[in-house]
This record gives structure tokens, C-alpha cells and sequence, in this order.
């Protein structure tokens, strides 16, 4: 009874909190991150509770609950065999500090898992266990400098999957004084909201939430404002679904690929949104353990790893503890592997941006001879200091030629032999030359660059239809409206020489048509387009037709090297997206355009 008065004192403080929240926004502690682009973009504010993640490389995913296997199916007999098997949470952060992770999501409350909650709860209405295992984890997590991130389930349907009932309605019911049905959506949403209340009160070093789908009820009685006020220091992260709320958008186990790894390329979250794709290691099975020590693909894993990274997209890597915490074999293997081959490359993959973005860099993606492969921008450097991710070697040939994007190349080093390979810069192009230690899975080079680009008009000299396409700001863009075909002119200002634009489309659609969860996407980026240019505005001459490759990154138009000319136009008339697509049917968004007069050269 103690604890249905603090629980009620408690929820009417909520009440006042919440209606105030209907009046006036919460403020949160904000911090700046500097987003250096290949134009002067300005810092973009994020919030301080978003640090850690916006630092983060990977993080640790563990779906780990009462029906791992061997499953049980009373609370009690689940936690003896925890505590009998020896689990100890110094286990899980070790190997979370194996793989570089900054963060672990704890996924037991999973509808799948029997709704069990690793923590003792005065809340009656699923499993609850005496021993406080979410505690101890995240006492553990602090002591070796990584934060605990709670996963919470929106869904009651898989309450009697195993043929036991796991939510208990009559005990809630009894509990909250008047009838709930915890296997509606309804009745479950106000379950789970007492328990965001509850593990917010008594876990203050509880990093954040990671929500599995929005509940109507936590919407209807605004959870998350509540949360932004009560508790300003956590993040809010959500699955499948870009809540304008939250910190981070997930995006579950991205597959079929033309490169298998490059889940960037299903990803429809553009920068400076946090985005984070979540995968299970294993090559087969479920999110948890299910009694086999599945086979893992190294490679595979190795390169999701380095493709997320040079998006800037966090890995939420999923290994499947059994029942006292261990990882089954294969997946320990993987993991000490990891640990011996990041730190000779560590500084390419962390405090790095994705290249080829609103960051700056040269450009990723498809280089020659069937050669792939990533750029990554140190953020204490970003003006000169990039480096190369092949991660798909060329199939024939010792050689990389990738678009140098105006960057004058200054010196290249191999980061895990120290070697100096030759190159040769010309025609925009960076050709890496005489490469013969390719690493099995990411060959990477550091790229020394001079301080300023070359070649390239500078910001404010090129005026556009659209401002947002020549601003240097990559939180505006231009947007189409679906009406195709559509064109934008650039004004040079007087007649001078144009050699090349340099297109960033905003990256909120995949590459490729696909499907995902019911969802259909395709590429709402520039297929057909011709480039008419003029000298006075009014006669127009055609300068170049093509097909814009689908890809993410920046792209290129070259129009030669003796254009000399003061109006350039960017006409579009089709995009990748199929008719039967509409959501991305014909809709195109840009939000960079730049205009190149030339290209550096150098050699080593």
C-alpha cells in the first residue's frame, strides 16, 4: 500500500507536469556539433542528451529474456536459472567493449521474450524478477564508461504465443482499481506507460528508451513530453518509424542489397538525423538465443560495420545470449575478432562523418572495376584529413579511382601497413596506384588533403531559383512537390568557366525499389536530365543529356573542360521511382548543388 501512495503522489505530479507541457515546450541542455561540408555549412545544435549516441560507432543489442532457450515459463524458475548459470553483468560490457560499443539496448520487456522485466517492480502485470538485473547492468555499464538504453515493447499480441498466458490482467486490474485487458493495445499501453514511470524514477543513469512502435495510449496521454520534461537527459529512439520526437530513428535488419553489407542504401533518414541500423549477427535464426550456435558470416559483419560508419549511421550489433548471458561460441569467435581488428584502424571509423555528404569528402559508393567503398571525415580535421574504405576490392587491377570532389590530395598512407602508395590526381579523379595488401575485408587509406578545395565556385557566388540549393546549408532543400518535370537555374553571376555540378540529393529514400514491413520504397533521386546553359538568359543551348546513377553521396555532371557560360539549368524529367511507388513516385529533393570550374592535380 507504501508504494500505491509514492505511485500516486507520483503520477499527480505527472498530471501537472503534463499540462503544463501543453503550454510550453521543454528546453533541454543543448550542444553544438560542428558539420563541416565542401561548403561553409553552419553548426547544427543538437541536444546534450543526444552526445553519446552522436559519438557512438556501434552499439550492443541484446534480446535476452524468460523465453531464451531453454525457454521457462514462470518468472521465478527464469531467474534461478540466471543467477545459477553465473550470469554477471561485467560479461555483457566487456564484450560491448570488444567491439567498440558505446551503448547496450536491453531488450527483455519483448513481446516475444514473455514480457518479462529484469527489474523488481511494484507494478503487477508480467514478469518482474527480484534480483534487479537492469541495475546491476547499468552500474556496470558506468563504471567502464558505456550507458544502458532500455528496449520497450507497444505490443500485447503475443501474450499466450508459447501456450501460457504472460500478462496478467486481473493482478493489473486489481492494482490500478479498475478493470484493464493487458492484452489490448489499449490496456497493455497503459501497463507499459506506468512502467516508463517506474524505471525513469529509480534508474537515474538510465541513458534512454528504445521504443519498438508507437502505443495510441502513450500518445494520447503524451508519454513522450512527459519524459523530454521529467527526464531531459534521456534519448528516445524508435523503430522502423521517424517520430518527430524522438533522438534516433532505427532501421531493422536492412537485407537484399546489390552489396550485401551496404545496408546504408536502404536507409531513408538523411543527415543530421541520427539514424542507427540494427541487424542480427548471426546469419540465421532470431533476435535471441534459440538453443544453436549459428554460423557468422566475418566478412559480412565487418563491412555492415565500415558501410554504416561511412554514413554516419550507428550499428546496433544483435548477439543472442543464452540464458546465463554468455554468447554461444561463433559469435564469441566474431567478437575477439573485432577486438584485434579495429584499433590499428580505430581513427578511420570513430570521430569520423560519413563522406560524400553534408560533412564534405570525396565520393563513396561504386568506384572502378567493380571496386566499393566508403569515405570517412575526421571530425578534428575535417579539412584535411579523410580516409578510403575499400571495402570491395576491384576485380582486376592494383588500383582505386575515386572522384576526388575538389580535394587536392597531399599525401596517402595505408592505416594498418604504413605504407606509401603512388597516386595521381587529375580530371577530378584520385587514382591509388600499386596496391597489392588488400585486407581481406576494408583496405584503408589515410588521405591527407589540403586545407582548402579547389576548383569549385565558393559559397554565395552561385545564386539559384531555389536559394536552398546554393545556401550551403544542408537543413534546407529544395522540394519538387511531385510535379515533374521540373528545372532549377544557376546564375554565375557574369559568363565563366563551368567544368561540373556536384548534385546532393537529400537521402530520404533508398536506392532501389524494395519492400519493407508492407512499406514500399524506391529511389526518389534523378534519373533522365539534360543541362541546357546560357549566356544572357533568354537563348539556351543543350550542354548535356544522361541517366544520374541511383546512389547516395554526391554526384557529378561534367560538362567539359572549356564551358564557359553565365546561366547553367538543371532540368529533371523522371526520376527512379516506380508509378507504382507513390510515395516516392516522382518526388524529388536536392540539397546542394554545386558548380565546378576545374580540377586539382597532383601525383605522389
Amino acid at each position: 500500500m507504501r508504494h500505491r501512495r509514492v505511485l500516486a503522489l507520483w503520477a499527480a505530479l505527472l498530471a501537472l507536469v503534463g499540462s503544463a507541457l501543453l503550454t510550453s515546450a521543454p528546453t533541454a541542455p543543448a550542444a553544438t556539433a560542428f558539420v563541416p561540408s565542401f561548403r561553409s555549412t553552419a553548426p547544427v545544435p543538437y541536444p546534450a542528451r543526444q552526445a553519446t549516441l552522436r559519438n557512438a560507432t556501434v552499439g550492443l543489442f541484446l534480446h535476452w529474456g524468460m523465453f531464451t532457450a531453454p525457454k521457462h515459463y514462470d518468472c521465478a524458475s527464469w531467474e534461478q536459472a540466471v543467477t545459477d548459470g553465473g550470469w554477471k553483468p561485467d560479461y555483457w560490457v566487456d564484450e560491448a567493449r570488444k567491439i567498440r560499443a558505446s551503448y547496450i539496448v536491453l531488450a527483455t520487456f519483448h513481446s516475444r521474450l514473455g514480457y518479462a522485466r529484469p527489474w523488481p517492480s511494484q507494478i503487477p502485470g508480467s514478469c518482474s524478477t527480484e534480483r534487479d538485473i537492469l541495475g546491476e547492468l547499468i552500474d556496470a555499464a558506468s563504471r567502464k564508461g558505456l550507458k544502458v538504453i532500455l528496449y520497450m515493447t507497444d505490443d500485447p499480441k503475443w501474450h499466450n504465443e508459447q501456450g501460457v498466458e504472460t500478462l496478467n490482467s486481473a493482478a493489473y486490474s486489481a492494482y490500478k482499481g479498475h478493470g484493464v485487458d493487458l492484452t489490448t493495445r489499449e490496456g497493455f499501453g497503459e501497463f507499459s506507460y506506468d512502467n516508463f514511470f517506474e524505471v525513469m524514477r529509480n534508474y537515474p543513469k538510465l541513458a534512454g528508451f528504445w521504443i519498438d512502435n508507437d502505443n495510441e495510449y502513450w500518445e494520447q496521454h503524451q508519454l513522450y513530453e512527459q519524459i523530454r520534461q521529467l527526464r531531459p537527459d534521456m534519448t528516445l529512439s524508435n523503430n522502423n518509424e521517424d517520430t518527430p520526437i524522438m533522438d534516433m530513428v532505427s532501421h531493422e535488419q536492412k537485407t537484399g542489397m546489390t552489396s550485401p553489407y551496404d545496408q546504408p542504401s536502404a536507409i531513408w533518414t538523411p543527415m543530421p538525423r541520427l539514424a542507427e541500423s540494427c541487424y542480427k549477427v548471426p546469419d540465421t535464426g532470431s533476435w535471441w538465443y534459440d538453443g544453436q550456435d549459428r554460423p557468422v558470416s566475418t566478412g559480412l559483419n565487418v563491412d555492415r560495420y565500415i558501410a554504416n560508419a561511412g554514413n554516419s549511421v550507428l550499428s546496433l550489433m544483435d548477439f543472442t545470449a543464452m540464458v546465463d548471458g554468455r554468447f554461444p561460441p561463433q559469435q564469441e569467435k566474431f567478437i575477439d575478432l573485432l577486438k584485434d581488428y579495429l584499433p590499428p584502424v580505430w581513427e578511420s571509423l570513430h570521430g569520423v562523418y560519413g563522406g560524400g555528404f553534408m560533412y564534405g569528402g570525396m565520393q563513396p559508393g561504386a568506384w572502378n572495376d567493380g571496386a566499393y567503398g566508403y569515405i570517412t571525415v575526421s571530425r578534428a580535421r575535417p579539412a584535411t584529413t579523410q580516409y578510403v574504405h575499400v571495402t570491395t576490392r576491384p576485380t582486376s587491377g592494383d588500383e582505386v579511382r575515386i572522384r576526388d570532389n575538389g580535394y587536392r590530395i597531399e599525401r596517402i598512407t595505408d592505416l594498418r601497413t604504413g605504407k606509401r602508395p603512388h597516386f595521381d590526381q587529375r580530371g577530378g579523379t584520385l587514382t591509388v596506384k600499386g596496391i597489392t595488401d588488400w585486407d581481406p575485408y576494408d583496405t584503408v587509406f589515410k588521405v591527407t588533403t589540403a586545407a582548402h578545395r579547389q576548383g569549385v565556385y565558393p559559397t554565395g557566388l552561385v545564386k539559384a531559383s531555389e536559394p536552398a540549393l546554393t545556401d550551403g546549408d544542408f537543413t534546407t532543400y529544395s522540394d519538387n512537390k511531385g510535379v515533374l518535370p521540373v528545372g532549377y537555374t544557376l546564375d554565375l553571376g557574369r559568363v565563366r568557366k563551368a567544368a561540373f555540378l556536384g548534385i546532393n540529393q537529400r537521402e530520404w529514400s533508398p536506392t532501389h525499389n524494395r519492400e519493407t514491413f508492407g512499406r514500399k520504397e524506391d529511389s526518389a533521386r534523378i534519373k533522365d536530365y539534360t543541362v541546357p546553359v546560357s549566356d544572357d538568359g533568354a537563348t539556351w543551348r543543350e550542354e548535356k543529356a544522361g541517366v544520374l546513377e541511383s546512389a547516395r553521396g554526391i554526384r557529378f555532371i561534367d560538362l567539359g573542360d572549356r564551358l564557359r557560360t553565365r546561366y547553367i539549368r538543371l532540368d529533371v524529367s523522371s526520376t527512379w521511382a516506380a508509378a507504382t511507388v507513390p510515395n516516392f513516385y516522382q518526388q524529388l529533393k536536392i540539397d546542394e548543388v554545386q558548380v565546378g570550374y576545374g580540377h586539382p592535380l597532383g601525383h605522389g
